[in-house]
This record gives C-alpha cells, structure tokens and sequence, in this order.
C-alpha cells in the first residue's frame, strides 16, 4: 500500500509540475507579445533607446554591452532591446568584463519583473512599458 501511495504522489508531483512549466511557458509568450508590440510603438514614436549596460551584483560596478535598448526597472537591472528581447542585467562581473564590457544572454522575459523580491521592488510588465512611453499600447497595431 505505501508503494501505490508513493507512485501517486510521485505522479501528482509530476503533474503539478508540467502545469507549473505550462503555465510559465503561456505567461513567457505573452509578455514576449507584449515586448515586441512595445518596440514596434517605440520605434514608430521615435523613442530613443539606449546603450545598455550590466550593473555588478551587489552594486559593484558596471559593463558595457553590445546591446541598445530601454531599461525596464528604475535601477537598470532589466532591459529590452530594439529586437524585443528581454536582458536581465545584473551579473558576476570581472575586471575584464569592466574594461572590454561584457555578454549577456537573453532571456525569456515575465508578466512581473522583480516578482518574489522585496515589498515594493516588483512591477509589472505592462506598467513598466507604459513609464517609458506613456500610451504605447493604444498605438501599436
């Protein structure tokens, strides 16, 4: 009976997951769909992006990058590019990084940035586009 037992809750586990996975995989799309959508407006507006660059973890210092875009959270540590893709833009840098810049990967991009972290410290997807160009979804089609 404790084998049937832990074959269900092995099952349901498993289970659990594939739905977490899914569910997770829908809100990635969709905050993809809102992205693009945002630098297709952004460019229609004419709204300047920006170099981008990686701030240290614990605030030590900062990289260039390659990459030109907009940043998404007040304290730079989020971006989206001119093609639409999502950067989170914090890292281990090295004194190399620091002085040549350095490569970051992108990522798939949440409804919620900052989402789990400290009271205050999560916005939106939405809301965050919106600061930086106010009205963006009524004119992107």
């Amino acid at each position: 009976m404790s084998d049937d037992w832990a074959a269900q809750r092995t099952e349901a586990a498993r289970v659990q997951a594939e739905r977490l996975r899914a569910r997770q995989d829908a809100e990635h799309v969709q905050a993809e769909a809102l992205l693009q959508q945002f630098v297709r407006a952004a460019a229609d507006a004419g709204l300047e992006p920006e170099n981008l660059q990686v701030k240290g973890y614990g605030g030590r210092g900062t990289a260039r990058t390659s990459l030109r875009g907009w940043y998404l959270r007040h304290d730079r540590t989020a971006g989206v590019a001119t093609d639409g893709t999502f950067y989170v833009l914090t890292a281990p840098l090295t004194l190399v990084d620091r002085v040549r810049g350095a490569r970051v990967e992108p990522e798939r991009p949440p409804l919620v940035l900052g989402a789990g972290g400290k009271d205050g410290s999560s916005i939106d997807l939405v809301d965050a586009l919106e600061r930086l160009l106010p009205g963006w979804r009524g004119a992107a089609t």
